[in-house]
């Protein structure tokens, strides 16, 4: 059948990556929301936090905020202008002993190779975050 990773029931391919950087929550949730804004979602001057807001990036990133907890989570819907559907992003800040933990879902991914692809991406993301935190 082949590898199957990250094949869920109903949402499609999913993948998660999780990196955790030495700086308290409220630091980190404050960078995510602001300079480091193009690290993880493009140039955009901020995100919208009212579920249902749309949004959309400089490299053409579009779509609608799911849901908003601060200095928790942000869950939107995450569609590059070349893609033909919504996928779902969720990021999410969590206090670990030593720092915060950020993590990055991404759900309703098309394929194993989209997942691949994405799975790279979203490294390179958290290890943006590790440098920027270091």
């Amino acid at each position: 059948m082949g590898d199957t990773t990250g094949l869920t029931k109903d949402a499609g391919w999913e993948l998660g990556v999780r990196t955790t950087v030495p700086a308290p929550l409220v630091e980190v949730w404050q960078y995510l929301m602001s300079e480091g804004l193009p690290v993880w979602l493009g140039e955009i001057a901020e995100v919208p936090t009212e579920p249902g807001a749309t949004f959309e990036t400089a490299d053409g990133v579009r779509g609608t905020v799911r849901s908003f907890t601060d200095a928790t989570r942000l869950r939107l819907t995450w569609r590059p202008d070349d893609w033909p559907y919504d996928t779902v992003l969720q990021l999410t800040v969590k206090q670990a002993a030593t720092g915060t933990t950020i993590g990055i879902h991404h759900e309703k991914l098309a394929d194993r190779d989209e997942r691949k692809l994405m799975l790279g991406h979203w490294k390179n993301v958290a290890a943006a975050f590790d440098a920027h935190f270091a």
